[in-house]
């Protein structure tokens, strides 16, 4: 399809998006439109640096190669080159969601319809003083082509809405939301007794909610927590360009590292559906199923091409751009924390004091994690009691992987329909996390 110059590596990557975006605040619709948009990444690397060129007009794309090309010094050896060396060469088609499940061909208003069928159970109550709807829907269709012969087509899209919703009582305040993120539109409805059930929880919580005192507890962390927690505490150390040209990190984070307890297994994986999935990623790599530990070791990382070629590692397949001007980075898919043996109730009742946190307003942290429970719950005596306020959880991470003691045994993945990842001017980047029930013996809780 086109003339990819001689002595240099290069790629083209298109995109075709679609996307939705409603938003109705007290009831008053203030937004509601389509966008679509067709674009193309170029880039061409001589063996010493790449080249970038982005395009809304798909006409120029081969002056845009022509372009860089000029650029660029030719090699007529650049196939021997090891990043070259490590492009995988997909061919075919791999479009997944077709015309019954394609959200594109879905009308507007029958998106409007569906949120606005779910506002009801905001508006009736009285407790809540302001509340905000939104749907969205994205839809991006990639064709990629490269001179080594790669020629492949792939699709994601993502659908969903969110509640958002404060509620008030004698001069206290909470503030809660209900969000559901899918792949398909068939899988948003028939949602009302969940969302009446966490409009009814939070106004249980704003009753009868009391101030936790300060200290060490054992916490559960939810699949919400315990997924957020993976991929900021752990996903992104994970991501290898960090790495490079940094010895010190390489040795700390040296396969084979034991980094937590025996039963901790995290995984990337964008074969998932959810937010995260990515078949293949922007240097035309197939997904792969990562272990970033197994077994409490650490036992890869994540990689483009570029830097599992610096690190003489395999391919991951998490070289991911937000969009058609950027380049990729090292970025994760669906990152989650491995099922374990027991039940929720088993890892319940075998607390004597302790906090189940079981939603989250945010979460971050590096070297020394904190996580901002939203609806959070004190454990006594082997049972889930009263509601508690808590302002953050927070710990050493790898102090609290060494300190995992219980594991639930079926994982649940968060897909979130707004929001996303962020990493240097790229955000927010769809992922998807998640994981088990996660039991610590013990953290700092405020």
């Amino acid at each position: 399809m086109y003339q990819f110059p001689a002595g240099l590596y290069s790629d083209v990557r298109i995109e075709t998006l679609f996307e939705t975006r409603i938003q109705i605040t007290l009831g008053k619709l203030e937004q509601m439109n389509e966008r679509k948009t067709r674009a193309a990444f170029v880039r061409v690397f001589d063996g010493k640096r790449w080249y970038y060129a982005s395009t809304t007009d798909l006409d120029q794309i081969q002056n845009q190669l022509n372009r860089l090309a000029a650029m660029a010094h030719p090699d007529p050896a650049i196939l021997e080159h090891p990043v070259v060396q490590k492009f995988e060469v997909n061919r075919g088609d791999f479009i997944r969601f077709k015309e019954g499940e394609d959200v594109s061909l879905i009308p507007i208003e029958r998106k409007k319809d569906l949120l606005t069928g779910y506002t009801y159970l905001v508006e009736e109550e009285p407790k809540i003083k302001m509340w905000v709807a939104h749907y969205m829907d994205q839809r991006k269709v990639k064709d990629f082509y490269s001179s080594k012969g790669a020629q492949l087509s792939f699709d994601f899209q993502r659908t969903g809405f969110r509640l958002g919703f404060q509620l008030a009582h004698e001069g206290e305040t909470f503030k809660e939301r209900f969000d559901r993120g899918a792949n398909r539109f068939s899988e948003l409805g028939g949602l009302d007794e969940k969302v009446r059930f966490r409009v009814e929880k939070a106004i249980d919580f704003l009753l009868h909610a009391k101030p936790v005192e300060p200290g060490p507890f054992p916490v559960i962390l939810s699949p919400e927590a315990a997924g957020v927690f993976a991929h900021e505490s752990f996903g992104h150390k994970s991501e290898a360009d960090m790495m490079l040209g940094d010895e010190t990190m390489k040795q700390a984070w040296k396969i084979g590292t034991r980094v937590g307890v025996e039963k901790l297994s995290i995984v990337d994986d964008g074969n998932l559906l959810g937010s995260g999935y990515t078949p293949f990623d922007d240097d035309g790599t197939a997904a792969k199923e990562t272990f970033l530990v197994k077994n409490g070791l650490l036992t890869s990382r994540l990689h483009s091409a570029t830097t599992a070629s610096a690190l003489e590692e395999p391919l991951t397949g998490n070289a991911r751009a937000l969009n058609f001007e950027f380049e990729p980075l090292v970025r994760m898919t669906t990152t989650y924390i491995k099922e374990g043996d027991k039940t929720l109730f088993e890892l319940v009742s075998e607390m004597e004091d302790g906090i189940l946190v079981e939603t989250i307003n945010h979460g971050s942290g590096l070297s020394t994690f904190t996580i901002a429970p939203s609806l959070a719950f004190r454990i006594r005596k082997g049972t889930i009691a009263e509601p508690v306020k808590i302002s953050v959880v927070t710990g050493s991470v790898f102090e609290t992987l060494n300190q995992i003691d219980g594991l639930s045994n079926r994982v649940e993945l968060l897909s979130f329909v707004l929001g996303g990842c962020g990493k240097m001017e790229q955000g927010p980047l769809p992922v998807g996390f998640g994981g088990p029930y996660v039991r610590v013996k013990k953290l700092d809780v405020r």
